[in-house]
C-alpha cells in the first residue's frame, strides 16, 4: 500500500486583504501618536529634606486635544493606593475644580500649558514614596496613561564630595598647560635658530666678498694699475 503525503498551502493574502491590513496599521499608528500622555518631566523623582515644601510636577498631552478630562494623583501607601486629589477637566482653557483627600496638598497646575502639578507643605517621612499621575480623555474612547514621580525625605542633604573632580580637572589643565608651554618653548627655539642661520649665510656672503676683494679678482673693488703703453 502507497502511502501519499499532501503538503497543506498556507493561505496567502489577496491584494484587498493586504491593503485592509495596511490601512489598519496605519489607523493603529495614527492612534498611538494621538493618545493622551502623561509626564512628571525629564527627572521622575526628587530629594527634599523633612519639613520643607516640594512640588509633585505632571503634565499632559493630546494631538487631538480633550474634552472631560479625568485626572488624578494616588500616593502609594506600602502597596496600598491611597488618592491625594483627582478632578475632571472640561476643556485646555477650563479651570478645574480640585478634590483634595490628604492634609498639606494644594493644587498649583491650575490647567496652564496643560499643567496639573501639586504642591506638598512640610513634608513628612512619611510623604515619601511613589505617586502617580493619571489620565483618561473620553475624547480619545477612554484612553488613559499614568507616569510615576518618586519623593525621598532625607534629614538633610548630603555634600557632594568634588575632591576627586578637582583633582582629575588640575591634571588635565596642567598637562594641557605643560603641553602649550613646550610647543611654545619648541617654536621659540626654531625661531631662533632660523635666525642664526640666516645671519651664518650672511656672514659667509660677505667674508667671500672681501676675500675676492684681497685676491683682486674679477669683479673685485680692488685699484688696478694701468697697461703700460709701448713706445
Amino acid at each position: 500500500m502507497e502511502v501519499q503525503w499532501v503538503g497543506v498551502e498556507v493561505p496567502r493574502l489577496s491584494p484587498p486583504h493586504t491593503a485592509v491590513g495596511l490601512i489598519f496599521s496605519m489607523l493603529l499608528g495614527l492612534w498611538s501618536v494621538q493618545a493622551l500622555e502623561m509626564s512628571v518631566g525629564k527627572i521622575p523623582f526628587l530629594q527634599a529634606v523633612n519639613g520643607s515644601t516640594v512640588m509633585l510636577p505632571c503634565t499632559y498631552a493630546s494631538c487631538i486635544g480633550i474634552e472631560d478630562l479625568y485626572f488624578s494623583w494616588q500616593f502609594n501607601d506600602n502597596g496600598t493606593m491611597q488618592k491625594v486629589c483627582d478632578s475632571v477637566i472640561a476643556s485646555e482653557t477650563a479651570v478645574p475644580h480640585v478634590n483634595i483627600y490628604r492634609e498639606r496638598v494644594e493644587f498649583v497646575g491650575m490647567n496652564r500649558n496643560n499643567n496639573i502639578s501639586i504642591l506638598l507643605w512640610n513634608i513628612t517621612f512619611e510623604d515619601g514614596g511613589q505617586y502617580t499621575c493619571f489620565g483618561r480623555n473620553p475624547k480619545e474612547k477612554g484612553r488613559n496613561h499614568s507616569t510615576i514621580f518618586t519623593l525621598v525625605v532625607v534629614d538633610e542633604l548630603r555634600v557632594v564630595d568634588n575632591t576627586l573632580t578637582i583633582l582629575i580637572a588640575s591634571a588635565v589643565g596642567g598637562g594641557i598647560a605643560a603641553l602649550m608651554g613646550f610647543m611654545l618653548l619648541k617654536n621659540f627655539t626654531l625661531y631662533v635658530l632660523a635666525r642664526l642661520e640666516e645671519k651664518n649665510k650672511e656672514c659667509l656672503v660677505t667674508s667671500s666678498g672681501i676675500d675676492n676683494t684681497e685676491n683682486g679678482l674679477s669683479g673685485s673693488k680692488a685699484d688696478s694699475k694701468p697697461t703700460p703703453k709701448k713706445k
